[in-house]
């Protein structure tokens, strides 16, 4: 049997955990650099606040409907999605994270007299942990986990958040009731090809007929997605891999003109993607630098850029691809001209284990003990204060963050005081 446990309206969520007040009150979170609506609370839905949209076209309607506004705060989501997943290893070791608010377990060799129950208490426990309440749905396959999960969060008074599909009558019922455009997989284009053919709820997805044309549009997916709609589990929980590229790219909350300021963030840029690879035990052998004009404020014709350069070797120190990092912007940056992104990019990754050596060149080996030191604070005070000579010493992402809550759980000064009378 599977799960798919889906914390409801996660980043909402996270901001009440911390300011119980808001709990019933309508939310909206922003975007990186405040730019648009990504996430809201099922209060501001019903107030016909739509997804995706910029905030300063809606600023004075969330004004005027007294929505509390909150610029994304990620280390505190992300520490909170850390602990529910932690939770969550505590009912069974096969556990997926699927996204943030998401995570597929899996019971198979796991003991469970009574799946509701068992749902109700992984509720009860997050809930009572860290004040984040979930849906929850049980199944035989993940996809049908994922319909029976959207009848729990859909119906709460009626399932209590917890929706079991443990017979074929509830499985067809699920299928009738569930809308094409929700099954999972089903994107916006592939829902109006499948309406076009009739096929307008998951139940018609899995009729025999449809499945030439389902292995036609989708192919081996369509009809494994098929065979988990129908019960024949196909989808194992899938282990997580090392990433084979890391990607650390950033809008800027104003202009850029010049170099140094452009040193600043790309150093930046390079040391984050060194302590990623870092962290997966990695090194990288190719460093990728992008930057992006003002497309509306430059009379090149050309406004992306991209330069790839190779190391010498295999490296993951913040040192060697921060240095190679601001030698090919040295090499690219042009005087004058307004720059609203940039990034850093390492490929051609390879475990730290496997690191080829080079003859006649090699890192300098002080490297070593000194990124220890850099993710050992890091990792026990969750602040990177030890940093580049070129890099800002106060700020990581200098983004536009007018609505920012504190960082409750991951920066020592925000932490919650208690006063005990």
């Amino acid at each position: 049997m599977y799960a798919l446990v889906d914390c409801n309206n996660f980043y909402a969520s996270c901001e009440r955990v911390f300011q119980p007040q808001l709990v019933g009150e309508p939310i909206v979170i922003l975007s990186n650099n405040d730019g648009c609506i990504i996430s809201r609370s099922d209060e501001a839905k019903a107030l016909g606040i739509p997804m995706g949209a910029p905030e300063f076209k809606v600023r004075e309607e969330l004004k005027q409907k007294n929505i509390h506004v909150f610029s994304s705060n990620y280390p505190l989501y992300g520490d909170l999605s850390n602990r529910v997943m932690k939770i969550l290893e505590g009912f069974t070791p096969h556990t997926e994270p699927y996204s943030i608010d998401e995570a597929f377990l899996n019971f198979n060799g796991v003991t469970v007299s009574d799946f509701n129950h068992c749902g109700l208490q992984i509720k009860s426990r997050i809930l009572k942990w860290l004040s984040i309440p979930v849906s929850i749905g049980f199944a035989e396959t993940k996809a049908l986990s994922k319909v029976a999960n959207k009848i729990a969060r859909k119906f709460p008074e009626r399932t209590q958040g917890v929706y079991v599909i443990d017979s074929e009558e509830k499985r067809l019922k699920a299928l009738r009731w569930t809308k094409i455009e929700d099954v999972w997989g089903i994107g916006f284009r592939l829902k109006k090809k499948m309406k076009a053919k009739n096929i307008n709820t998951a139940y018609d997805f899995t009729l025999s007929h449809n499945e030439a044309f389902i292995k036609k549009e989708m192919g081996v997916t369509g009809l494994r997605l098929k065979n988990e709609l129908e019960g024949k589990s196909v989808l194992e929980l899938e282990i997580p891999k090392d990433r084979k590229t890391i990607a650390i790219t950033r809008s800027f909350a104003g202009n850029i003109t010049t170099l140094d300021e452009m040193k600043e963030r790309v150093s930046t840029f390079a040391t984050v993607c060194a302590e990623k690879l870092r962290k997966q035990q990695s090194c990288c052998q190719c460093v990728i630098l992008y930057l992006r004009k003002d497309q509306y404020k430059t009379d090149r014709e050309r406004y992306s850029f991209y330069r790839m350069e190779t190391l010498p070797f295999a490296s993951n120190s913040s040192i060697t691809i921060s240095n190679l990092a601001v030698k090919m912007l040295k090499a690219v940056f042009e005087e004058g001209e307004i720059y609203k992104k940039a990034g850093v990019i390492v490929t051609e990754i390879s475990p730290e284990n496997q690191k080829q050596f080079h003859l006649f060149e090699e890192e300098n080996p002080k490297h070593l003990k000194l990124m220890q030191v850099m993710d050992a604070y890091h990792k026990k005070t969750g602040e990177r204060k030890i940093r580049l000579g070129n890099q800002d010493l106060q700020r990581t992402w200098k983004m536009k963050q007018d609505h920012l809550s504190k960082k409750y759980t991951t920066d020592f000064k925000d932490i919650l005081e208690i006063k005990c009378l």
